[in-house]
């Protein structure tokens, strides 16, 4: 199932919530060597909880984190102004018109 993307393509809507989108800059070999990288790291984070090894997930969760960022998922963002709104709800954000009226049509 495909989340609705903002106009501007910065970011997928999830229940309501806004998740930055991968960055499009990256070349098709650059995101894939970076999904890679994340999945890994997410199935390491798994087998660390399972394990209840502590170091471990600690050590895994920053390889996700650092694969997020590679993605541009993360950290600083890949358009040109500064402003995030990551993880908000799109109803507090400038997005908040735009998803009513995507709302109201989908009625």
């Amino acid at each position: 199932m495909q989340h609705p993307r903002t106009p501007d393509g910065r970011y997928f809507v999830v229940r309501g919530r806004l998740w930055r989108c991968t960055n499009p800059h990256l070349s098709e070999v650059e995101r894939q060597l970076f999904v890679d990288e994340l999945m890994a790291a997410r199935r390491e984070v798994k087998r660390a909880r399972e394990a209840a090894d502590d170091v471990a997930l600690k050590s895994a969760r920053q390889s996700v984190d650092k694969a997020k960022r590679a993605l541009g998922e993360r950290g600083p963002t890949w358009w040109d102004d500064d402003t995030d709104f990551n993880r908000c709800m799109i109803r507090n954000t400038p997005y908040a018109n735009w998803w009513l009226e995507r709302s109201n049509e989908l009625c």
